[in-house]
């Protein structure tokens, strides 16, 4: 929190001097959100206190049912920012598309079993049956596959594996289909809420495969062309949602104004959500994120191959933004 502080501070002092030297106006950015997804919290949570008035900006949001749809309208210059991860970031520049990629989120998924389920260690998983909330290269399941292996346990061959959508993965775990989950890490808060037992988060064997820290999977994306060109603009976009952040870490006032877009009105799954959102806050400098996305990309790609990284074995050089003060 501390790290985190002091580099929003350092970045407002900043722009709070290039705006009182240039007397800027309010910028326009336009961002595709998902209507469901938690980048829709942040935003309520900048509006709600004024922050995007503070930072000079104008957002333009467009709501989208799916990332997928928010790729496409990124692509298509309809959006100037949107959420997604390093890896889809660094396939598309080796395809041709400099897109870049700054930390939002460091929440994971989560192995998850009932609570008075026999299975006690990830090797337990072996002859069960396993829900994966996505597909066969969904980046949680590549990861687990990689740590499995490491111990001699080839998971996808030695364990029943359902793929599926991730409401639907979470609701036949709560049916008792499964032996276990994985699933994106607000559906195990639900079940988590509901009684059940994190067996093991993605993000608890990630130093087995060589991360230093917590890695921040989904990120802010954008041009790289674009962000040249709105340099400040930028800055002071990534100002503002620290600061939006912290109100989320520091006030539950803050937290009951946007409960009513979680989706829930139960007191123990918005109290889950309000734990695993805060301790996915970023707090880690730009290069070290960069260092172990580079550790991981490499076992991805072993893991999952084309099909998931394109033709490029190592995560491309421009992937992460740079140009933000204080990082």
């Amino acid at each position: 929190m501390t790290r985190l502080l002091g580099r929003t501070l350092a970045l407002a002092m900043t722009l709070a001097l290039t705006q009182v030297a240039t007397g800027r106006a309010a910028d326009a950015i336009r961002l595709a959100v998902q209507k469901t997804g938690t980048f829709s919290w942040e935003l309520a949570t900048i509006r709600a206190n004024g922050l995007d008035k503070e930072a000079d900006l104008s957002l333009e949001v467009t709501e989208l049912a799916s990332p997928e749809a928010g790729k496409i309208a990124l692509r298509a210059g309809n959006a100037n920012i949107m959420l997604s991860d390093w890896l889809w970031v660094s396939r598309e520049r080796a395809l041709g598309a400099k897109l870049t990629f700054y930390p939002y989120s460091s929440a994971l998924g989560a192995v998850m079993v009932p609570a008075a389920s026999p299975i006690k260690t990830l090797a337990d998983l072996k002859g069960r049956k396993l829900g994966v909330g996505g597909g066969p290269i969904d980046k949680s399941w590549l990861l687990l596959q990689a740590r499995m292996k490491q111990d001699g346990i080839d998971l996808k061959s030695e364990a029943t594996i359902a793929y599926g959508a991730p409401p639907l993965i979470a609701a036949k775990a709560l049916d008792g289909e499964m032996d276990a989950s994985l699933n994106f890490w607000n559906f195990c808060a639900q079940l988590e809420a509901k009684g059940f037992r994190r067996l093991a988060g993605i993000e608890d064997i990630l130093p087995k495969l060589g991360a230093k820290g917590a890695v921040s999977a989904v990120g802010y994306v954008f041009d790289e062309s674009w962000a040249a060109s709105h340099r400040e603009a930028v800055a002071r976009f990534i100002a503002m949602t620290r600061k939006a952040k912290q109100l989320l870490v520091t006030s539950d006032a803050a937290w009951e104004k946007i409960a009513p877009l979680t989706g829930t009105t139960d007191p123990a799954v918005l109290k889950t959500y309000r734990e695993r959102y805060r301790d996915g806050i970023p707090r880690r400098s730009i290069a070290d994120e960069e260092a172990d996305a580079r550790v991981l990309y490499r076992v991805l790609a072993e893991t999952g191959g084309r099909d998931l990284v394109g033709p490029a074995a190592e995560l491309d050089p421009g992937t992460f933004y740079h140009a933000v003060p204080g990082d």
